[in-house]
């Protein structure tokens, strides 16, 4: 039996695709709704700590040698060092949200630590 916190470390080909199909959208309706005045842009977020990440690391916490590793592999891909904030992520929202951003149009823009990039 597959728990949560299994599946929050399993890379299958449904966590791709959703994150192909978020790509694409955001892609075609700024194309579609640019001219419109509308922004379109997408937030990717990772390694933010929610409950669920949270619940991730009591799990890690419980000593079971697959989620610490798994733990310590996810922790070494963060050039940051550390987790992101719920408010990290609401800060670009705001930005997003706000005339700062007026010409921000089509972007994907990951809140991650340097995640990706890792």
């Amino acid at each position: 039996m597959t728990n949560s916190v299994d599946i929050l470390f399993e890379w299958d080909s449904s966590s791709y695709d959703v994150s192909k199909t978020v790509i694409g959208l955001t892609r075609a309706l700024a194309k579609e709704y640019g001219k419109r005045n509308f922004r379109i842009n997408a937030i990717i977020p990772g390694g933010i700590m929610t409950a669920g990440f949270k619940s991730t690391a009591k799990e890690i916490l419980k000593l079971r040698p697959g989620h610490i590793r798994r733990g310590v592999e996810f922790s070494s891909r963060l050039p940051m060092g550390r987790s992101g904030q719920p408010d990290e992520m609401a800060r670009m929202a705001l930005v997003l949200a706000s005339d700062m951003s007026s010409y921000v149009h089509g972007a994907l823009i990951p809140i991650d630590g340097g995640l990706l990039s890792a």
